[in-house]
C-alpha cells in the first residue's frame, strides 16, 4: 500500500504546477516549456521520483522539498506563487512529513530555513504582497515549533528572529500584519525559551513536543513512525504545543503529565532544584548511563537544568567561547522538545556537556550543530538592547516590544541557570530597567516594573545589589513629593512591592541578607516603616493606603500561617513525640522556643536541599557562622551594624573621631591594627571617598596606606587597570607631595607583585602619572576647550626613554591610551550625570562578584519572630488609624483580620506587649471608655464599627487571654462603663446574697423617686429651671435609641464577657494575677468614687477567685484579702460597697473552707471583720449573722483550731449581741495609713499591736492573736491598787488548775469576774435579727455533737452567756438611757433610704449628675419600726430567742459529762504531747457547768414572766441534776456563790416594774431553790470551814427577802423554807457541840443572832426549849479563839492581802493578823434591809449584796460574807455587840 503522505505532496506538486502555468500563459500566451523553465522542470522530476517509491522516507526530505524552495526563492515568481509554494511547505511541515530522525533530516531544514527567510517575489498590491509576507511568518513560526525545528542551527534561528523582528518594526507595513508577527516571535520566543523551562509554574502551557536529545531512550520506546505522524498532526492548533498523550505506552510514569517525558516540577521558587541528589559534576557520562537505565526518574537527564548549572560552573572557559561549541547549557532548551519517534541510536556520541552528534551531522565534515544557547544569547542580548532608553534608534514601540518579549523570556525560560544568560541580566538588562523606572511613559514603566518582578522572583539570588537599588528606587518612587508624578506610578509601585511580599520568604531574605548585612541598608525596617506611613489616610482613602496596608498585612500573614503551621506540627508531632524523644530528637514543642522555626525537621531537610545538596552551591556568608544564624547572632550582627553605621558618620565628618569610635566600641582592636582598618576603609561603601583619600595620604599614616594598598589584588593587571581600580577606592587629593605618595606605594606594590616589568621603580612611578595626566586630557571639560585632545603619537612621545633609558613596550602604550580614552578612569564623588550613573552601576556589578554578594534563600517561617517584632508596631498603627477612617465593611474586616492574626502570633511567641498594645488599641475604637454613660447605650448601639472592636476584643481575650498583662485594665475598665450603662447580662449584675431571701441581690439597684423630704415647692421650682431639651429628656427615650439599646445588648450578649470570669480558671498564672490587679486598680478613686462600681469590681474579683478555687487560690489570696482589709478595715462608714465587701468575704471563706490547705489562712482573714470599726460592723451585723450561719452550717467539720473558733465566736459575739470587738484587734493609730503593705495573716510580730500599728495602718490577724494572748493582765500591788480590783487567791488557784485547753479562751477573757452572773461585758446596740440567726447558728453546732469539740466547747458556752445578756428583757436595757445613741443607726438608715447614696449633707446625685441618686431599698440592720416604739412581734422573736438559748444551756449541760468523758477516751493516746482532757467533776464545774449556770440564772432575771419561770424551771431541774451530784464541798460553795447568791441579789432589783405578782412569785420560787439545794447537798458543804459565813450569807437573804415584796406571798414562804432549813439542820445535829457548856455550837449562837434581826419570834416556835439569854460574848470570843489559831483543813495559809471597798473607793490593806477592821463588813451584811444601809456604805455598793451590776466600773466585787472563803482567820471574833444596823433602828 503506497504511504498516503506521497499522495499530499502530488496535491501539493499539481497546485504550485498549475499557478505557475496559469500565471505565464496569461504573460505570453503561449504553452509554457516544461523542459526549458526550471521550476517546473524540477517539479516533473520530482513527479517521477514519487511515482518510483512506496514509502516516503526512501526518499531524502531534500528531495521532495527542494522544487518548493526554489519557486520560494525565485525572483520571478509573483507573490500568489511563492504564497502557495510557501502553503505546501507549511502543510510538509505540520503534517510531520519530515522525519526528524532522518539523516538528511537537518540539511533539509536548514536549507527550508534559508529559503525562506530569503524569499524573493514580484511585488503586485500591497494588500497582496502582505499576505505572501504573512504566510512566510507563518512557515517560520511552524519551522520552529515543530519537531524538526530542533535540527536549525543557532545561526538560521537568529535569521528566522530577524526576518520577525523587521516586518516588526516596519513601519510602512499594516498594524495587522505587524502585530501577527510580533505575535509569533511571541510564540518562537516562548517555545524557544519554553525548551530551557523547568518551572513548574510555566509547564502546563508551555509543554512542548520534542524530547530531549540528551534522554538516551531504550529502543523500546521506538513507536511506529505513521502513529507518530498522525499524532503530529495536532502540533498546530493555535500554536499551543500539545501534550503528547501517545507516550503513555512508553516507560515513563504515567503520572508525569500523561507520561510526556518532561521532568517533573522540582524546582523550588528560588529556582534552585531540589531533588537531583544524584547530580555528579565530574562525571556526567555516569549520569546520562543512569538516565538511560531509567528513564522514569524524572529531572536526572544531563539535560535538566543543574546538571548544566554545575557545568557551567565548572567551567567558565569553555562556556565564553560560544562560536566554537554550543555552550554547556546549550541544549538545556531541548529538554521538552521531544519528537514522539525519536528514538536514539546508541552509537550517536555524546560529548561531556551533553551535546549529541548524530552521524548524519559529522557526514562530509559538514557540521550543523543544532541551535542552542548562543542563538538564544544573541536573541536576548538584541531584545535587551531593545529596552536601552539611552539608545536613540530605540523608539517606545521597539521598548515596549522588547519589554514584553523580555516578559514572555522570563516566564518560559529558567534564564538563572546559564551563566552568560546571567551576565547580561545582572548587566544591561537591569542597568536599563532601572532607567526605564524614571520614564514618565505610562507602559513602559508598568512593563518595565512587570520584567523586574519576573526578575527577582527566580533570580534574587544572584541580583542582590541589583533588588537592593530596585527597592530604593521604589521607595523613592512612592515617597516622591513631585507633583508633576502620576499617582498611577505609585500605585503601580505599591502593587510590585505587594507582588514581591507575597513570594514565599521574600521578605525573610531581605532581611536576613540586608538588614543583617553590615553594609547594606535596612531594608525590610524602612519598607515596612514606610509602608506604615503610607498607610495612614491624610485626605480620604485611597488605593495607595490600601495597597500599603496589604503589603503589611501580607507578612502578618504569612507569619500567621506559619504559626498556625507549626502549632499543627506540633500537635502531629506529639504523636510521634515518644518515639523521637527515644532517640533524644524531640522536637521542641513550646512555640515560643521554635523562634526561627529552624527546629522542625521539615525546614532543615529543605534547607539542606535548597543549598548544601546543590553542587557548586554559593558560600555561607562570612558574616554568619552558620548557614541559618540563630536570632542571638543576628541581634549581635543588627548592634554591631547600628555600631558601624555611627562611626561611618564620624568618619565622613572627621576620620580619626570615627576610628577612635570604633575602637572605643570594640569593633576595630585598640591598639590600632592597621590591616584591619584598610580592610574596613575598603570593604564599607558608606564611607566618603574623600575622607578616605585624606586619611590614608595623612603622613602619620604611614604603615596604614601600605596596608591599604596591599588589600588590592594588582597581580596579572596591566598599570592603568590597576590604577583604576586603586583610583576608584578613594578620591586622589589635589596636592602634588600627596599623590606623589600615593603613587609611588601604589607602583612600589604594582610593580613588585607583577615581577617587576619595567626596569626600575621609577619607571612605573612616571608611567602611573602620566595615565593620570591623559585621564585629565582626554576626559576634563576645562582642559579641552583649551587644548586639543592628546593622540596616541603624543602620549608614546612624552614617554620616550623613561623606563630606564629606554622605551616602553609601543602597544602596551597603545592599549593603555585606548583603555583610558575610551572609557574614563572616574574619580569618585567627581562626577555628575551618566559617568557618575556607569560609575555607580560599575560599583555594584563589582560588589555583588565579591562574598558579599552571596544572597541566603531561606525556608519559609524562618525568622518569623524578628520580622514580627520588627513588625508589629507599624502594622498595628497602620490597622488603626485604618480602621478609625474608613467606613467601608470590607476594609474593616481586612483591618478586624489583621488584629486577629497579630494577636494568634502574639500569642504564639508569648508577646504579651504586643497583644497589650492591640487590646488597648481596639478599646478605644468600642467607644466605652470615652462615651458618658447616658448616651453610652445609644452611641454604642448605633455604632457598628464599636460593636465589631469590641467583639474583637471580647474574642480576643477570651483566646489568648493568657498573654494578656497591660490590657485587663483596659478592658475592665470597659466591663466596668457597661456596667454602669446597664449593658451587662442580668447573670453578671446579680450577686450572692446572705439576707435576700432568694439569695440573690442586683448590684444596680433600683432608681427610686428623689428624696421624700423634698417640698412640693422645691420640685415645683426645679420642673421650671429645666430647660426645654432637659424636659424632653425626661419623657423617656425615642424608639430609636430603644432600638439602639437593644442592639448594644445584643451585642455585649455576643461578646460574653461573663466568660471572662468563668474562663478564668484556665489563665496562666500571671495573667490572673494581672487581671486581679486589674480590677483592684479599676475600682474608682476617691474623685470618680462610687459605690455600686466598686462593689461591681469586687464581685467580678471574688467570683474569679472563686473559678480559681480548686488549685490556685493560695497564689492569689494574698492579693484578695489586702484588698478585702482595705474595703473592709478603713471603712469609716457603711455603706452598700462595705456590705459587699463583708458578704464576698463570707463567700470566699465558705467555698474555700473545704481546701485543707488554705482554710487557716481563710479563717485568719475573718478577723478583718473584727478589726472593722465597731459602729461599721454592726450595721453589716445581718449580713454577717446569716453568712456565718452558712460558714458554719457547710463547714464547721472543717475547722479545728481554737484560734478559729475564737474568731468565729467573737464575731457572733460582735454580730449578735453588740460586744465591741476584742481591743486587739481594732486599729490603735487611725493617722498611721503608710504604705508599707498588707502584712500577711500568718507573719507573727513581737511588737506591743499598737506600736504595729504605727507602722502600718493595721495589724494583722494572727499578730493581734498572738498580742491578745500574751496580754494577760499582770497582778502587781500597784496595779490592782490603783484600779480598785479585789483579787481572791482562791479564783487565781481555780484558773491555774482549769485545763490547758482552755487556757487560751480564759486569757483572752483574763478579767471575767466569776461572781457574777453576766460576763461584764460591755454590750453594744445588736440587731435583732442577727442575734437570731446568730443563736440559730449556736443551736446548730450545740445540737450536732460532732461539732462541739474541745477546740470550741468552753467559746461556745461563753457566747452563750453573751447572747443570754443580749437577749436578756427582749435585748432592751434598761439602764440603757440614751436612746439616741441606741439607734442612731436608724438615722443613717433612713439617710439611706432617702438618698441612695449621698454622704452627709451631699446631693444625692453621682458622676456628675448623670444620674438620679440611685436608691437601694433599705436593708434596716435593726426592726424597721424599731423608731415608733416596740412592736408586738418583737415580744414573740425575742421569747423564742431566750426560750433556744435556755434549751442549749440545759443541753449543753445534761450533755456535758458525757461529752467530757468520750473526749478523755479519745485523748488517751496524747497524753505524752501534755494535751489532756480532764473528765473529773473539778474540769467539768470550771469549764461548763459553772458559767451554763449563770447564764440560766441571769434569763431568771428577765423582765419578762415567762422566760424568768421558764429559766427557773430550767435552773432547778439542772441544780438537782444526777450528775452534779459528784461535785465536791468547795463546788458546791461556788455554785451557791457564783449562781444562788448573785441571782438573789439581782432577783431583789425591780426587774419588772409592770408584773409585781410575777415578780413576788419569782422571787419566791428563787428563795424555795435556794433552800432545797441547800438541803439537798448539806452533808458536804457542812465539810467547808467556811461553812458559817455561806450560811449566814443565806440567813443575809432570806431577810431581805422578807421585806422585798408588796404582798404577803414572801412573807409567808420566807419563814416556811427558813423553818424548813433549820429543822432539817437541826435534825442533822448540826448545831450540836459536845464540847460547849450549852450543848449548842457556836454556829447555833450566830444563826440566832442573825434571825433574831428579822424573825425574833421564830426561835420560840421551833425550839422553845433551848433558848439562852444573856451573854453571847464568851461563846463569841472563845469561838474566835478556838479558830483564829488553825487554818482551814486542805487550804493552804496563803498570805493573801485582802481589799475592802470603803465609801470613797479607796482601799487599804489589813493584815490578816488584825481582826477588828472587818466587823463593820460582817454587820453590812447583816442590815436587816437595803433602805436602811448607812449611807458610807450606799456609795460604792447599791445594795449590799449585789454582785458586778452596771453602774459599777470595775467587775470584781467580792460578796464581803465570801471573804472567809479563802481567809485563815475567822471573820466572826464579834467584840462589839451591836451591829451598825442596830444602831440604825
Amino acid at each position: 500500500m503506497v504511504d498516503k503522505n506521497i499522495y499530499i505532496i502530488q496535491g501539493e506538486i499539481s497546485t504550485v504546477v498549475g499557478a505557475i502555468k496559469r500565471n505565464s500563459r496569461w504573460n505570453t500566451h503561449t504553452p509554457l516549456d516544461e523542459e526549458q523553465d526550471p521550476l517546473l522542470n524540477s517539479f516533473g522530476h520530482l513527479k517521477e521520483v514519487l511515482n518510483s517509491i512506496k514509502e516516503l522516507s526512501d526518499v531524502e526530505p531534500n528531495v521532495f522539498l527542494r522544487p518548493f524552495l526554489e519557486v520560494v526563492r525565485s525572483e520571478d515568481t509573483t507573490g500568489p506563487i511563492t504564497g502557495l509554494a510557501l502553503t505546501s511547505v507549511n502543510k510538509f511541515l505540520s503534517y510531520g512529513l519530515i522525519d526528524a530522525n532522518h539523516e538528511a533530516a537537518a540539511e533539509a531544514i536548514e536549507n527550508m530555513a534559508d529559503a525562506v527567510t530569503h524569499a524573493r517575489f514580484v511585488g503586485t498590491d500591497p494588500a497582496s504582497d502582505e499576505v505572501v509576507l504573512m504566510k512566510i511568518l507563518q512557515v517560520l513560526r511552524t519551522l520552529l515549533l515543530t519537531p524538526v525545528g530542533a535540527h536549525l542551527t543557532n545561526e538560521s534561528v537568529c535569521e528566522i528572529m530577524q526576518s520577525c523582528f523587521r516586518i516588526c518594526f516596519e513601519m510602512r507595513l499594516s498594524e495587522l500584519l505587524r502585530k501577527s508577527a510580533e505575535h509569533t516571535l511571541v510564540d518562537m520566543l516562548k517555545m524557544r525559551a519554553g525548551g530551557m523551562s523547568d518551572s513548574s509554574k510555566w509547564k502546563k502551557q508551555k509543554r512542548s513536543p520534542r524530547p530531549s536529545r540528551h534522554m538516551v531512550r531504550s529502543p523500546s520506546c521506538q513507536m511506529d513512525p505513521t502513529q507518530s505522524s498522525t499524532l503530529s498532526n495536532n502540533n498546530l492548533s493555535g500554536g499551543v504545543p500539545f501534550i503528547e498523550q501517545g507516550l503513555s505506552t512508553s516507560s515513563l510514569p504515567a503520572s508525569d503529565s500523561a507520561g510526556s517525558s518532561i521532568p517533573s516540577p522540582t524546582m523550588t521558587d528560588s529556582g534552585l532544584d531540589t531533588c537531583s541528589k544524584a547530580t555528579s559534576r565530574e562525571d556526567l557520562s555516569d549520569l546520562e548511563q543512569y538516565s538511560s537505565s531509567a528513564a522514569t526518574l524524572p529531572g536526572t537527564g544531563p539535560g535538566s537544568p543543574d546538571a548544566q548549572f554545575d557545568g557551567g560552573q565548572v567551567d567558565p572557559a569553555q562556556s565564553a567561547s560560544v562560536e566554537s561549541i554550543p555552550e554547556v547549557l546549550e541544549d538545556k532548551d531541548s529538554i521538552t522538545e521531544q519528537s514522539d519517534s525519536s528514538s536514539v541510536p546508541d552509537k550517536d556520541y555524546v560529548n561531556t556537556q551533553g551535546v549529541r552528534f548524530t552521524q548524519s551531522m559529522q557526514r562530509d565534515g559538514a557540521s550543523l550543530i543544532p541551535y542552542g544557547l548562543p542563538c538564544l544569547r544573541e536573541l536576548f542580548r538584541f531584545l535587551i538592547s531593545l529596552t536601552n532608553p539611552h539608545d536613540r534608534h530605540n523608539t517606545d514601540a521597539m521598548m515596549h516590544m522588547g519589554l514584553q518579549l523580555l516578559t514572555v523570556a522570563l516566564e518560559s525560560a529558567h534564564i538563572a541557570n546559564y551563566q552568560s544568560l546571567l551576565g547580561l541580566v545582572k548587566d544591561e538588562l537591569c542597568r536599563h530597567l532601572f532607567q526605564l523606572l524614571s520614564m514618565d511613559r505610562m507602559n513602559l514603566y508598568a512593563s518595565s516594573i512587570r520584567v523586574c518582578f519576573l526578575l527577582f522572583e527566580s533570580m534574587r539570588g544572584h541580583l542582590k545589589f541589583q533588588l537592593e537599588m530596585y527597592l530604593k528606587k521604589l521607595m523613592d518612587i512612592i515617597t516622591s513629593e513631585n507633583i508633576k508624578m502620576p499617582y498611577e506610578m505609585k500605585e503601580i509601585a505599591l502593587e510590585a512591592l505587594v507582588q514581591l511580599w507575597r513570594i514565599p520568604s521574600f521578605v525573610t531574605e531581605l532581611y536576613i541578607n540586608y538588614d543583617c548585612d553590615f553594609y547594606c541598608s535596612n531594608l525590610f525596617e524602612d519598607l515596612t516603616k514606610l509602608l506604615s506611613k503610607n498607610a495612614f489616610p491624610v485626605s480620604g482613602l485611597y488605593t495607595t493606603h490600601l495597597l500599603s496596608l496589604e503589603a503589611l498585612l501580607t507578612v502578618i500573614d504569612s507569619i500567621e500561617a506559619h504559626c498556625q503551621a507549626k502549632v499543627l506540627n506540633s500537635t502531629t508531632q506529639q504523636d510521634q513525640s515518644e518515639a523521637l524523644l527515644a532517640e533524644g530528637e524531640g522536637p521542641s514543642k513550646n512555640g515560643a522556643d521554635t523562634q526561627t522555626g529552624i527546629h522542625t525537621p521539615l525546614y532543615t531537610w529543605t534547607f539542606d536541599c535548597l543549598n548544601l545538596n546543590k553542587v557548586g552551591a554559593p558560600k555561607k556568608p562570612e558574616r554568619f557562622l552558620s548557614w541559618l544564624p540563630d536570632c542571638q547572632e543576628l541581634m549581635e550582627i543588627r548592634t554591631k551594624k547600628k555600631l558601624l553605621i555611627t562611626g561611618t558618620e564620624q568618619f565622613n565628618q572627621k576620620p580619626k573621631k570615627g576610628i577612635q569610635f570604633l575602637q572605643e566600641t570594640g569593633l576595630l582592636s585598640n591598639p590600632i591594627d592597621n590591616s584591619q582598618v584598610a580592610q574596613w576603609l575598603r570593604e564599607n561603601p558608606r564611607l566618603d571617598k574623600k575622607m578616605i583619600g585624606e586619611y590614608v595620604s595623612d603622613r602619620k599614616n604611614m604603615e596604614l596606606l601600605d596596608s591599604f594598598v596591599n588589600t588590592f589584588t594588582f597581580r596579572g593587571l596591566r598599570i592603568d587597570e590597576a590604577l583604576r581600580l586603586y583610583l576608584e577606592a578613594f578620591r586622589l587629593p589635589g596636592e602634588a607631595p600627596i599623590i606623589q605618595r600615593l603613587l609611588e606605594t601604589f607602583t612600589d606594590n604594582w610593580h613588585k607583585v607583577n615581577g617587576s616589568p619595567f626596569m626600575t621603580n621609577d619607571a612605573g612611578f612616571a608611567l602611573a602619572y602620566a595615565v593620570i595626566m591623559l585621564n585629565t586630557d582626554q576626559h576634563n571639560h576645562n582642559v579641552r576647550k583649551q587644548n586639543i585632545p592628546m593622540t596616541v603619537e603624543q602620549f608614546k612621545k612624552n614617554l620616550k626613554g623613561v623606563n630606564g633609558n629606554q622605551d616602553f613596550d609601543q602597544a602596551m602604550l597603545e592599549d593603555i591610551y585606548n583603555a583610558i580614552k575610551s572609557e574614563e578612569i572616574v574619580m569618585p564623588d567627581e562626577q555628575t550625570g551618566l559617568v557618575k550613573e556607569n560609575y555607580v552601576w560599575s560599583v555594584l556589578l563589582h560588589r555583588g562578584a565579591t562574598p558579599e554578594g552571596v544572597f541566603l534563600h531561606l525556608p519559609p517561617g524562618s525568622y518569623d519572630h524578628d520580622l514580627f517584632t520588627m513588625t508589629w508596631g507599624p502594622t498595628i498603627a497602620a490597622l488603626c488609624y485604618v480602621f478609625d477612617k474608613s467606613l467601608d465593611e470590607n476594609i474593616i474586616q481586612k483591618a478586624i483580620t489583621g488584629f486577629r492574626k497579630c494577636a494568634m502570633i502574639a500569642a504564639h511567641y508569648g508577646f504579651s506587649d504586643v497583644f497589650d498594645n492591640l487590646i488597648i488599641s481596639l478599646c478605644k475604637f468600642t467607644t466605652l471608655s470615652s462615651e458618658s454613660v447616658e448616651n453610652l447605650p445609644t452611641v454604642f448601639g448605633s455604632n457598628s464599627k464599636a460593636q465589631t472592636a469590641a467583639k474583637t476584643v471580647f474574642d480576643l481575650a477570651h483566646r489568648h487571654g493568657n498573654i494578656l498583662r497591660e490590657g485587663w485594665k483596659n478592658i475592665m475598665e470597659s466591663m466596668l462603663q457597661l456596667f454602669r450603662a446597664e449593658l451587662l447580662p442580668k447573670s453578671m449584675v446579680e450577686v450572692e446574697d446572705f439576707v435576700e431571701p432568694n439569695g440573690k441581690i442586683s448590684l444596680q439597684r433600683e432608681e427610686m423617686p428623689s428624696n421624700r423630704g423634698e417640698s412640693a415647692v422645691l420640685s415645683f421650682v426645679n420642673w421650671l429651671t429645666l430647660s426645654g431639651a432637659e424636659q424632653s429628656g425626661l419623657r423617656g427615650p425615642s424608639t430609636e435609641n430603644q432600638e439602639a439599646k437593644q442592639a448594644a445588648i445584643l451585642c455585649i450578649k455576643q461578646c460574653d464577657p461573663e466568660k471572662l470570669i468563668t474562663e478564668s480558671k484556665f489563665l496562666q498564672l500571671e495573667s490572673l494575677q494581672e487581671l486581679m490587679k486589674a480590677l483592684i486598680l479599676v475600682t474608682p478613686d476617691e474623685e470618680t468614687y462610687d459605690e455600686e462600681d466598686a462593689a461591681f469590681c469586687l464581685e467580678m474579683l471574688l467570683r474569679i477567685v472563686l473559678q480559681n478555687r480548686r488549685d490556685r487560690v493560695a497564689c492569689v489570696w494574698q492579693t484578695v484579702r489586702d484588698h478585702l482589709c482595705h474595703l473592709c478595715v478603713h471603712a469609716n462608714e457603711s455603706c452598700f460597697l462595705v456590705e459587699r465587701a463583708v458578704v464576698g468575704l463570707l463567700r470566699l471563706a465558705i467555698r474555700l473552707l473545704r481546701r485543707e490547705d488554705i482554710s487557716s489562712q481563710v479563717l485568719l482573714s475573718l478577723r478583718l471583720l473584727l478589726m472593722m470599726k465597731p459602729h461599721v460592723l454592726s450595721r453589716v451585723s445581718r449580713e454577717v449573722a446569716y453568712g456565718l450561719h452558712e460558714l458554719l452550717r457547710t463547714n464547721a467539720a472543717n475547722i479545728h483550731s481554737t484560734d478559729d473558733w475564737y474568731t468565729l465566736f467573737s464575731l457572733l459575739e460582735c454580730i449578735g449581741a453588740g460586744v465591741k470587738p476584742p481591743a486587739s484587734f481594732q486599729f490603735t493609730s487611725t493617722t498611721a495609713d503608710n504604705d508599707t503593705g498588707a502584712q500577711s495573716d500568718s507573719e507573727l510580730s513581737s511588737h506591743h499591736p499598737s506600736e504595729v500599728s504605727l507602722e502600718r495602718g493595721y495589724t494583722s490577724d494572727s499578730e493581734v492573736y498572738t498580742e491578745h494572748s500574751k496580754t494577760r493582765i499582770p497582778r502587781s500591788d500597784v496595779d490592782i491598787a490603783i484600779s480598785g480590783w479585789l483579787v481572791v487567791g482562791k479564783d487565781d488557784l481555780e484558773m491555774s488548775k482549769a485545763p490547758p485547753v482552755s487556757s487560751k479562751a480564759q486569757l483572752n477573757h483574763p478579767l471575767v469576774n466569776q461572781y457574777s452572773l453576766t460576763l461584764g461585758q460591755d454590750l453594744g446596740q445588736h440587731d435583732t435579727k442577727s442575734l437570731i440567726k446568730c443563736v440559730e447558728t449556736l443551736s446548730f453546732i450545740v445540737r450536732d455533737a460532732a461539732h462541739v469539740t474541745p477546740d470550741n466547747f468552753e467559746l461556745c458556752v461563753r457566747a452563750i452567756r453573751v447572747f443570754v445578756e443580749a437577749s436578756l428583757n427582749g435585748g432592751y436595757r434598761n439602764h440603757d438611757k440614751k436612746k439616741s445613741h441606741k439607734y442612731d443607726s436608724s438615722k443613717s438608715r433612713m439617710r439611706k433610704k432617702a438618698g441612695g447614696r449621698e454622704k452627709e449633707g451631699g446631693a444625692g446625685t453621682r458622676r456628675g449628675g448623670s444620674r438620679a441618686s440611685s436608691q437601694r431599698p433599705s436593708r434596716s440592720h435593726s426592726d424597721d419600726e424599731e423608731d415608733e416604739g416596740v412592736p408586738a412581734s418583737y415580744h414573740t422573736v425575742s421569747l423564742q430567742v431566750s426560750q433556744d438559748l435556755l434549751d442549749l444551756m440545759h443541753t449543753l449541760h445534761t450533755r456535758a459529762a458525757s461529752i467530757y468523758s468520750s473526749w478523755a477516751e479519745e485523748q488517751q493516746h496524747l497524753e505524752a504531747a501534755g494535751r489532756k482532757i480532764e473528765a473529773d467533776s473539778q474540769t467539768l464545774w470550771t469549764s461548763c457547768w459553772c458559767p451554763l449556770l449563770q447564764g440560766i440564772a441571769w434569763l431568771c432575771c428577765d423582765a419578762r414572766r415567762q422566760v424568768r419561770m421558764q429559766a427557773l424551771t430550767y435552773l432547778q431541774r439542772a441544780l438537782l441534776v444526777h450528775d452534779l451530784q459528784t461535785l465536791d464541798a468547795t463546788e458546791w460553795e461556788s455554785c451557791f456563790n457564783k449562781v444562788l447568791f448573785p441571782l438573789l441579789t439581782k432577783l431583789l432589783d425591780n426587774i419588772s416594774p409592770a408584773d409585781v405578782g410575777g415578780m413576788e412569785e419569782t422571787r419566791m420560787r428563787g428563795c424555795t431553790l435556794l433552800s432545797k439545794v441547800f438541803l439537798q447537798h448539806l452533808s458536804p458543804l457542812l465539810s467547808l470551814p467556811t461553812f458559817a459565813a455561806l450560811w449566814l450569807t443565806i440567813l443575809d437573804f432570806m431577810d431581805k427577802y422578807m421585806h422585798a415584796g408588796s404582798s404577803d406571798l414572801l412573807l409567808e414562804a420566807i419563814p416556811e423554807s427558813l423553818k424548813n432549813m433549820l429543822l432539817v439542820m437541826d435534825t442533822a445535829g448540826i448545831f450540836h457541840s459536845t464540847d460547849s457548856r450549852t450543848g449548842y455550837s457556836d454556829l447555833w449562837e450566830i444563826t440566832w443572832e442573825r434571825i433574831v434581826c428579822f424573825l425574833p419570834h421564830l426561835k420560840e416556835e421551833l425550839f422553845k426549849q433551848t433558848v439562852i439569854p444573856g451573854t453571847q460574848h464568851p461563846v463569841s470570843s472563845s469561838l474566835a479563839e478556838t479558830v483564829q489559831p488553825t487554818p482551814p483543813a486542805g487550804r493552804p495559809s496563803s498570805p493573801q492581802v485582802l481589799f475592802c471597798f470603803l465609801g470613797s473607793g479607796q482601799s487599804s490593806p489589813v493584815p490578816p493578823s488584825t481582826p477588828p477592821m472587818p466587823v463593820p463588813l460582817t454587820s453590812t451584811a447583816q442590815a436587816p434591809s437595803p433602805m436602811s444601809q448607812s449611807p458610807l456604805i450606799l456609795q460604792p455598793l447599791a445594795s449590799p449584796l449585789q454582785v458586778g451590776v452596771p453602774p459599777m466600773s470595775l467587775p470584781i466585787i467580792l460578796n464581803p460574807a465570801l471573804i472567809e472563803a479563802t481567809s485563815p482567820v475567822p471573820l466572826l471574833p464579834g467584840p462589839r455587840p451591836t451591829s451598825p444596823s442596830d444602831e440604825v433602828q
